[in-house]
C-alpha cells in the first residue's frame, strides 16, 4: 500500500467504493485521514461498510460541509454527459476533486527515497487502444531484465495498493482516459502514448 499521507488529521469523502475507491480509502486512512464515504450502489454501500468506512450521502445538502478534498473514481462522470450531483457539490463548495491516480503521484515518493542508490522511476501508458498489451509488454521486458518492476492501474492493481518502492524500481501504469481526466497530479518520469482514436464519446464530448 503506498499511505496517502497529505490529508493527515482531515477528513476526505470518497465517491464510488468500487475497487479504485476502496484503495483510496485505505490509503488514506494508513496515511493518518478520517474518510467518509458513498456509493449510489447498495452493493458498494455494502462493500464500504464491510471494511468499516463510514458512510455518508455526499449529494445531501452540507454532506461536504468540512471535507478537504473528494476522491472519486474513474467511472464517475465529473463534466459529461453531466456531472455527478456530489461533484457538481463540491465543486460550488469550493472543495477540490481528485482521483486515485493524483492521489499516487502526490504521495508515492517519501523520505526513503534519500537512501536508494537509483531512484525509482513511473512509466505511465495511456491511449485508444494498445494500453494493456503495452504495459505488460514494458513490464515483462523490465521483469526479464531483473530489473525490479511493478504493474498497476487500469491493469492488475489498484495503484494505491501497489507496495512501497525499492531501490531502482520501475513502476508500469496503464491509464485510462478516464483515470487521466481528472487526476490533479499527473507526473511519470516516461509517458507512452499509444494512438488516439474516436472511443468513449459519450464521457468525452466529441473526439
Amino acid at each position: 500500500m503506498i499511505p496517502v499521507k497529505a490529508f493527515e488529521g482531515q477528513t476526505v469523502a470518497i465517491l464510488g467504493l468500487g475497487r479504485s475507491g476502496l484503495s483510496a480509502a485505505r490509503a488514506l486512512k494508513a496515511g493518518g485521514a478520517e474518510v467518509v464515504a458513498w456509493d449510489d450502489g447498495p452493493s458498494g454501500r455494502d462493500s464500504g461498510s464491510a471494511e468499516g468506512l463510514v458512510l455518508r450521502d455526499l449529494t445531501r445538502p452540507g454532506a461536504l460541509d468540512g471535507v478537504a478534498c473528494l476522491v472519486t473514481s474513474p467511472g464517475i462522470p465529473h463534466l459529461y454527459p453531466s456531472a455527478h450531483p456530489a461533484i457538481s457539490a463540491a465543486w460550488d463548495a469550493g472543495v477540490p476533486v481528485d482521483n486515485d491516480i493524483g492521489l499516487f503521484f502526490r504521495s508515492f515518493a517519501d523520505e526513503g527515497f534519500a537512501s536508494f542508490d537509483s531512484p525509482p522511476r513511473v512509466i505511465a501508458v495511456t491511449g485508444s487502444n494498445g494500453k494493456s498489451t503495452t504495459s505488460a509488454l514494458i513490464h515483462h521486458v523490465l521483469t526479464e531484465a531483473g530489473r525490479p518492476t511493478q504493474l498497476a492501474g487500469n491493469i492488475g492493481r489498484g495503484v494505491l495498493d501497489l507496495d512501497p518502492a525499492r531501490d531502482g524500481e520501475v513502476v508500469v501504469l496503464e491509464l485510462s482516459s478516464y483515470q487521466t481526466d481528472l487526476a490533479r497530479a499527473l507526473t511519470p518520469d516516461v509517458a507512452v502514448f499509444t494512438n488516439l482514436s474516436p472511443d468513449h464519446l459519450d464521457r468525452h464530448a466529441g473526439l
